[in-house]
């Protein structure tokens, strides 16, 4: 998805703008049929959510990939309900933003502090999360970062641990907030509808 230049790709992009529940939320589509969902808070303008979708080979939608907030829970029957109770202890991995940094979170984690370590890996453009006692370990990109085709930095990485969760913390460089803050003043040219209103509006 990196291109010349991701903000052009943003500006050039359909979008349509809905106001619900304190949130302005985005629906994005793309030349290519590549939709992406995003949602921010009103008053703040941090993004709450982020997801993607694309058309398969045969043209119709897929499902959609959360890459920022909780991913849906979804309604099933007794089956499913067993199956993810199973796993209700598993490592749950989420990514949640800040204003001033892309953070994640690695929920179910019982090891102590001492035994995790984080790293970049800077030719495979990816993160990765090591215990000592070998018990999980966890490789992810940052996106936006690709996106803007930066270099990732060791030094913008690092960690903290608390109630069994493991919270991951990457500077944002200097590109990426400003780009972010453009991409703000964009978006509040659109005029949003309000929940109720019908249709959103599109530019």
């Amino acid at each position: 998805m990196a291109g010349p230049s991701w903000l052009d790709r943003l500006r050039g992009a359909r979008k349509s703008a809905l106001l619900q529940d304190g949130k302005r939320k985005v629906h994005y589509l793309f030349e290519d049929g590549l939709e992406m969902a995003e949602e921010y808070d009103l008053e703040t303008s941090q993004l709450l959510a982020r997801k993607w979708r694309e058309k398969n080979a045969l043209g119709s939608c897929g499902k959609w990939q959360v890459e920022v907030g909780e991913p849906p829970m979804h309604p099933g029957g007794a089956l499913e309900s067993e199956l993810i109770k199973e796993s209700s202890s598993n490592p749950i991995f989420t990514r949640r933003d800040t204003q001033t940094s892309f953070q994640w979170r690695i929920r179910n984690l019982p090891y102590p502090k001492a035994v995790y370590s984080v790293s970049v890996e800077k030719e495979q453009r990816c993160c990765v999360v090591r215990t000592t006692n070998k018990k999980y370990y966890k490789k992810f990109p940052i996106p936006d970062m690709d996106r803007y085709q930066l270099p990732l930095d060791a030094a913008a990485l690092s960690f903290t641990y608390a109630n069994a969760t493991l919270i991951i913390t990457y500077q944002k460089p200097q590109e990426i907030l400003a780009a972010e803050q453009e991409l703000q003043q964009e978006l509040k040219k659109i005029k949003a509808a309000n929940a109720g209103d019908g249709e959103c509006k599109t530019q």
